[in-house]
């Protein structure tokens, strides 16, 4: 049996076990930002896994064709926090068609890397953007129609 010689692991820890996280993971992990919702949007979008059961929820307040305002909820492990932080500070500023152009790995890039078998939160991060840039669209077009009615 080998011995552990880096002390007494705590179960809760997410850098036990074999998931290593870089410190940028842990600490929007830790210390998430933009959580909550951004009020009276359409910009919303909540997409999850079934096989983990995380759910990520990304809500944008879109001004002038940019991201003015982007927050998140997310249910899940280390790396859905993570990732749905981060993605709303990636956000933030970018033109929508930016925006549209972010991917998964541009969110796993910002994180310092996830280990494989956690890539699919960084998935649902990008595909929430895509589903409430969508949403968004659709909205409007919604609204110019009815202007010209």
């Amino acid at each position: 049996m080998m011995k552990d010689w880096f002390g007494p692991h705590d179960p809760g820890d997410p850098m036990n076990g074999s998931l290593k996280y870089s410190d940028v993971v842990l600490d929007h992990y830790r210390n998430p930002r933009n959580v909550g919702e951004v009020p009276g949007t359409a910009a919303v979008a909540q997409v999850g896994d079934e096989a983990t059961g995380d759910v990520l929820r990304i809500s944008m307040r879109i001004e002038n064709g940019r991201v003015a305002e982007a927050r998140f909820k997310a249910f899940g492990c280390t790396a859905a926090i993570a990732a749905g932080s981060m993605v709303t500070t990636l956000l933030r500023g970018r033109s929508v068609d930016e925006a549209r152009r972010l991917s998964n790995r541009d969110v796993v890039r910002a994180l310092g890397g996830l280990p494989e078998s956690k890539m699919e939160c960084s998935v649902l991060a990008e595909q929430a953007i895509h589903k409430a840039l969508e949403r968004h669209r659709e909205t409007m077009e919604r609204e110019v129609a009815s202007c010209r009615s």
